[in-house]
């Protein structure tokens, strides 16, 4: 892409460059900046005397900063280099990767978008031997003070005089200005072209220059009247030229005056919005840029000076604020982006962990916001945006909260459980009961809305299995329990009558010896002195064998009775 550049575009850029190394760089009124163009790239120098010490970074990060500011458009690559008067080789450089707007000349301003941060570069020793001679602004003149140039026509005046004569009008041609008569047109441009320097140097305001104008626009004006067969023709035209350029120079001053009213008047209210502060740089650019021209010999440089030094400094100001600006509103964009993938996260969240980041991602979108501060344009829509932020982390917050209460309960409902099987196993059928009737609680107890009620659901059927099943067994280990207290009651009666065993088999009791020998020796003597007891023990055993009976009916198991020899002498199976 052919770049088309026009001499005074780059003075207009190294002046811009060389006001912002002014403001920020302490030793910038030693430094000089060319601009120029080779091979459709823009090249920026700047240099200093040997004897001072320039921070090549800060050099950069300044010329950087300036084309940070201008708006983009096409792709352009800049070169910038750092060198000592003198010599020909920079000693530091740097690339960046720019947008221009337009070409150069177009809108007496140059556009930027920079991609890439300054790299210095230091040759060594060989390279500078290899590399040819680098004085790319060799061929860069000094910009020279704008001159207009007149082109005089000639006039013959004697020939002038002589067609005068021919066409008879003569004597109305001779009394025109400044033909015979006297010249007081000339007197009062040439007066005023003296006085009018003076009376720049007391100008105070650009209301007192234009003063100075419209006298100098009056005395131009009326040189007009010169007719080109005047013999002072010459001369009025270039008293006209004179007091002309010097009006346009007083103008452009008067001009960029008045922008920096405007700017001062607009700075007087807080800005709302970044757009406007960048609206104000761009006027204290537009007051400086036509100020800088000034030269110390002019006689406007005593008024501009100091309007110059006011307006870098609110220029500087609003680089400040515009900066600030720029960190709170990527610090708003950034918590924007943030509150969208919190509000993703919300819909796909599946877990206690995936609820906690969706709260920790909208912490971190409403603390960006809460950074805001009162006095930044931005604040007001950082506010708007709390609003609708805020809720949502609550929500965001009871949702994890009742997540972890989930998890924690159902945590407990598999620990209940568990134990519950560990008393299974050692037989403890009531703490197994318990344990599993707790279990069957604490499921109930998980929300609804919660991840974890659909697996909690899934446990409700098997437990309640497991808790019918140990509830049967404390039942029978209570039958159980009967049965061994009816026994013992059975077994004992003065003396030890049987002994007994309880398994799923069934109910095995056995007559003791002790007891066999009282029913055998009863029944050797039937007629004994004791022949009632042989009764009562004969009758006893019926007795015993009925109540046995009974006991296996209560416990639903089979009995079977032995002798104490081992001998069955009773039996009974279920449902007899």
């Amino acid at each position: 892409m052919k770049v088309a550049v026009q001499h005074e575009d780059l003075q207009l850029l190294a002046k811009t460059l060389q006001e912002q190394l002014l403001v920020e760089v302490s030793s910038a009124e030693v430094f000089e900046v060319k601009c120029a163009v080779n091979k459709d790239g823009l090249m920026i120098l700047t240099q200093h005397e040997s004897d001072v010490i320039a921070d090549a970074q800060t050099i950069f990060a300044v010329i950087e900063e300036v084309l940070q500011s201008l708006a983009p458009h096409k792709e352009q690559r800049v070169q910038c280099f750092l060198r000592v008067f003198g010599e020909q080789l920079p000693y530091a450089k740097c690339f960046l990767a720019m947008k221009q707007m337009g070409g150069w000349g177009e809108a007496g301003e140059e556009y930027f978008s920079i991609s890439s941060s300054a790299l210095t570069y230091s040759p060594s020793v060989d390279e500078t031997e290899e590399e040819e001679p680098f004085d790319p602004f060799a061929d860069v003149p000094n910009l020279p003070t704008a001159k207009r140039t007149f082109q005089i026509k000639p006039v013959l005046l004697g020939a002038a005089l002589v067609g005068i004569a021919v066409l008879g009008g003569g004597a109305y041609l001779l009394t025109r200005p400044c033909v015979m008569t006297e010249c007081k047109e000339i007197q009062n441009a040439q007066q005023l072209k003296t006085k009018s320097p003076q009376l720049m140097r007391r100008a105070k305001s650009e209301k007192e220059l234009l003063v100075v104008v419209q006298q100098l626009a009056t005395a131009s004006g009326a040189l007009n009247a010169i007719p080109g067969w005047s013999p002072r023709y010459q001369e009025s035209e270039e008293l006209k030229a004179s007091l002309s350029g010097r009006a346009g120079r007083i103008n452009q001053v008067v001009k960029a005056l008045q922008t920096g009213s405007l700017a001062t008047q607009k700075v007087q209210t807080p800005a709302s919005s970044l757009e406007e502060l960048q609206a104000r740089q761009h006027l204290w650019r537009q007051a400086i840029a036509p100020l800088e021209t000034i030269s110390p010999d002019s006689e406007l440089y005593g008024l501009v000076q100091g309007k110059l030094i006011n307006y870098r400094v609110r220029l500087h100001a609003v680089n400040q604020q515009i900066f600030i600006e720029e960190k709170w509103l990527k610090k708003l964009t950034a918590a924007k982006a943030v509150a969208s993938a919190a509000e993703k996260q919300e819909g796909t969240a599946k877990s206690l962990n995936d609820w906690q980041k969706v709260r920790s991602t909208w912490l971190v979108a409403i603390n960006a916001l809460n950074s805001i501060p009162l006095t930044s344009p931005r604040y007001q829509e950082a506010e708007k945006l709390l609003v609708d932020y805020k809720p949502k982390l609550m929500a965001a917050r009871d949702r994890a909260t009742k997540e972890q209460l989930a998890v924690k309960t159902y945590q407990q409902v598999l620990s209940t459980a568990k134990q519950a099987k560990l008393y299974e196993q050692q037989n403890q059928w009531q703490a197994a009961t318990t344990y599993w009737e707790q279990a069957l609680q604490t499921v109930k107890k998980i929300s609804q809305d919660s991840l974890y009620y659909t697996q909690a659901q899934s446990l409700i059927e098997p437990y309640s299995t497991a808790l019918k099943q140990a509830q049967e067994k404390v039942q029978v280990v209570s039958s159980l329990q009967q049965t061994r207290t009816d026994l013992d009651k059975t077994c004992i009666n003065e003396i030890q009558i049987c002994t007994f065993n309880i398994d799923n088999a069934g109910i095995t009791v056995r007559l003791t010896s002790e007891y066999d020998q009282v029913r055998q020796n009863n029944l050797a003597n039937p007629y004994s002195e004791n022949s009632s007891t042989a009764v009562d023990i004969t009758n006893h055993l019926q007795i015993l064998r009925e109540a046995l009976a009974v006991i296996s009916d209560n416990a639903n198991l089979s009995l079977i009775l032995y002798d104490s020899q081992g001998q069955v002498i009773y039996t009974r199976t279920l449902g007899q």
